[in-house]
């Protein structure tokens, strides 16, 4: 494993060693390398639903499969069956370990998702946005879910970033349209001045990567190609993608945190483009680089930025090592397969 040179400390040890089975779960998962049919992964599959965060957000879903309030599920953020399922995803939560899960994903599909493709915060076809349509489809899909409904998402996802097929925002008549806040192609955001919005991208990037095979239209694959470029068109470290509201870009890019939500960090841009292929880009670099460095002498990474008190579970102490950013710089680290710096 030739990842783990660029380590500090043995911190893989540290994270299968964990008294949590969800930590663990994932360390084998996405670390280890075990084939998707080894006992041992399976066992520790199920030890993470039954205890541990995935079982504790479970255990506050309603009987209906919806959390907080019936409906869309956008709001109370980030209580509602949205940030839920996103974090139950990233949890590594499976609907075919936990027939709640299954429910949970149908719920929404009948009250998230247009028939047009839009994955909606109001139910209606205009309350749709780029960080919302690239989570849930990403959400949606890590949780195991395969049906058709789910292909229109991403078809509508893929066309918003390339603009075929769909109207300006102005043609209020037009069948497929844009909107106020998804105001047009390559991740232009009504809420980011209708420029394009980098932390929207990162989402529908890391979805794209997740789409189905069976998906994978050319069109699919352009919007990708498309998505790529703009990510890629910023020296990455900088964050340097439009910022209109404000004189420079947020600084949450450089604070890694768990879970993740709308707000986006380096690492999740760095997530959507090793899980793409771009791990080796000479361009991903210095951004590896700026990963490795966040680690401290135990090869562990802190938690910089957390949702504390704000959904059903806290994730650790903020500035203090934390399993969970240190899974996701880990699995950022093996999937670029990084090499010794010159």
């Amino acid at each position: 494993m030739s990842w783990q040179t660029h380590l500090k400390g043995n911190s893989l040890t540290w994270l299968l060693e964990s008294d949590n089975p969800g930590v663990r779960y994932l360390a084998l998962r996405d670390l280890c390398d075990l084939p998707p049919d080894s006992p041992e992964l399976h066992a520790a599959h199920a030890a993470a639903h039954a205890q541990g965060p995935i079982a504790a957000v479970l255990a506050e879903m309603q009987p209906d499969g919806y959390w907080a309030e019936p409906g869309p599920g956008y709001l109370p953020k980030y209580f509602s069956t949205v940030w839920s399922l996103v974090l139950l995803a990233q949890l590594g939560a499976s609907l075919e370990i936990d027939t709640r899960i299954a429910q949970a994903v149908g719920y929404y599909l009948e009250r998230g998702l247009t028939h047009s493709g839009q994955i909606t915060a109001s139910g209606a076809p205009s309350g749709t946005a780029d960080c919302l349509q690239g989570n849930l489809c990403w959400a949606l899909t890590e949780l195991g879910c395969a049906d058709p409904r789910l292909e229109a998402a991403f078809d509508w996802m893929a066309r918003t970033v390339t603009g075929e097929g769909i109207a300006s925002q102005n043609e209020k008549n037009a069948p497929v349209r844009y909107y106020a806040g998804k105001c047009g192609p390559l991740f232009a955001c009504g809420a980011n001045d209708k420029q394009p919005c980098a932390w929207g991208a990162a989402k529908v990037m890391l979805a794209l990567a997740r789409c189905p095979a069976q998906w994978r239209t050319p069109q699919v694959e352009r919007a990708t190609q498309q998505g790529v470029d703009f990510l890629f068109s910023a020296d990455l470290t900088t964050a340097g993608w439009p910022s209109p509201y404000a004189p420079k870009p947020s600084g949450n890019w450089w604070k890694f945190g768990f879970p993740v939500f709308y707000v986006t960090d380096l690492l999740q841009v760095a997530e959507s483009l090793t899980a793409l292929g771009y791990g080796q880009d000479p361009r991903l670099a210095d951004t590896l680089q700026l990963i490795l460095d966040k680690q401290d002498s135990d090869g562990r990474w802190p938690l910089e930025y957390d949702y504390a008190g704000k959904t059903w579970v806290d994730f650790g102490e903020k500035k203090k090592p934390s399993p969970w950013v240190t899974l996701r710089a880990l699995k950022v680290l093996k999937m670029a397969e990084i090499k010794t710096r010159q």
